[in-house]
């Protein structure tokens, strides 16, 4: 048994009508299999290809919330309002796209009870990328490179993740685009950060939301939070 608090799990989707089925039920057998007291929040922006009637259908068999937002408003706000409707003390973050497997929960949960923050990452030791050519698995490195001078993190771009909530205590988080979990990393009141490995898989169903204006808020968003950093560090010298 993992000595852990009651943990919620943000899932913000759009247009995920054919991964959310299966996302589901696979965190709540991890659930079951290792006696873990979780809830799985998920947040759609109300996608026209019904993936909110699926959730509805699965909230009914499994401890599953429906936050239906009436438009399209970005992974970060839906991350944010997940974490606004949740009472646990620990919070999980996934994608709907079964690019994170849940299998890799229970380290996570177990990497907590050491440290604030606990990290899938693609770029420790036992991690990897599946499905991704050259080009991507570089670019994808890359950009995670352009992080990893705000916080010390192989992976800071990882978008699975779980911390405790206290971390964002009384904190402003003010994310443009997409890395809500670069947002916490920099601006988190945190001590330990944990980076677990785990193999990335590549998208099976559904359209990738990356897309040319997210690459712009993710160059947007980094330039502001380098500067959040050395403001704080100008302040305390």
């Amino acid at each position: 048994m993992i000595g852990v608090q009651e943990v919620s799990i943000i899932i913000p989707t759009y247009n995920e009508k054919e991964n959310i089925g299966k996302l589901i039920p696979a965190i709540f057998w991890v659930f079951s299999r290792n006696k873990i007291a979780g809830e799985v929040i998920v947040v759609d922006d109300n996608s026209p290809d019904g993936t909110a009637d699926i959730v509805k259908g699965l909230s009914k068999k499994f401890n599953v919330r429906l936050i239906l937002r009436k438009r399209k408003s970005g992974l970060s706000s839906a991350v944010l309002e997940g974490i606004r409707h949740s009472k646990a003390g620990i919070i999980g973050v996934m994608d709907a796209d079964l690019s994170h497997p849940p299998d890799r929960i229970p380290q996570l949960l177990e990497a907590l009870e050491k440290s604030d923050i606990a990290i899938a990452s693609r770029f420790v030791k036992g991690g990897g990328i599946a499905g991704w050519s050259y080009f991507k698995r570089l670019r994808s490195r890359t950009a995670a490179l352009f992080a990893v001078g705000l916080t010390g993190v192989r992976d800071p771009m990882s978008g699975y993740f779980f911390f405790r909530k206290d971390v964002i205590g009384g904190v402003t988080l003010t994310p443009k685009g997409y890395k809500i979990g670069l947002e916490i990393l920099v601006k988190g009141r945190h001590g330990k950060i944990a980076e677990i490995p785990y193999l990335f898989y590549n998208r099976r169903s559904g359209k990738s939301k990356l897309n040319p204006g997210e690459v712009a808020n993710y160059l947007v968003h980094i330039a502001k939070l380098y500067a959040h950093k050395y403001s704080r560090i100008k302040r305390k010298a």
